[in-house]
């Protein structure tokens, strides 16, 4: 080894990336059966409600599918537009009632993002703090609505007892 690369190796080990520090982070995930739990909690919320229809669309924290389900009378596009909701939701960590705030107050900017659905009804799912997956409702009576299923989806999983 010369001294170039001996300078090298100290340097790298003196910032820590050999010192045993972690090199990967364990992070909870949303399961099937949690999925689940959260399709429960948006349909009862919505019989709560009284909700004429709706697609709920539950995805995990990088915005991939695990569970959707669709109310009878539901226009079929909702589907996909409560897809939609549930990966912006989980991607960017936040609602996505932030996002079509954001464009309503000028930011139309925003829409050009791929695969964004700036629109309500979209809510990250939680486990101790973090972001699990997201919940993503469309075609209730009301964009309102679709905010309400979801975010009560959301808490209803979060106050659901682990096994």
């Amino acid at each position: 080894m010369n001294r170039f690369q001996m300078m090298i190796a100290i340097l790298v080990f003196s910032c820590g990336a050999a010192g045993g520090e972690p090199t990967t982070a364990a992070q909870p995930t949303l399961t099937l059966a949690g999925a689940r739990q959260v399709i429960a909690a948006a349909l009862e919320a919505a019989q709560r409600l009284d909700a004429p229809g709706g697609s709920i669309a539950v995805v995990d924290a990088g915005g991939h599918l695990i569970a959707m389900e669709r109310l009878d009378n539901t226009f079929a596009a909702s589907a996909d537009i409560a897809a939609g909701k549930a990966r912006t939701a989980a991607l960017f960590r936040k609602p996505t009632r932030v996002f079509e705030d954001l464009v309503n107050g000028g930011r139309t900017t925003m829409v050009t993002l791929p695969d964004f659905t700036p629109l309500q009804g979209g809510v990250p799912v939680t486990e101790g703090g973090l972001v699990v997956g997201a919940v993503g409702v469309s075609g209730a009576a009301s964009a309102q609505q679709d905010e309400e299923i979801a975010t009560a989806a959301a808490a209803g999983f979060a106050a659901a007892p682990r096994k």
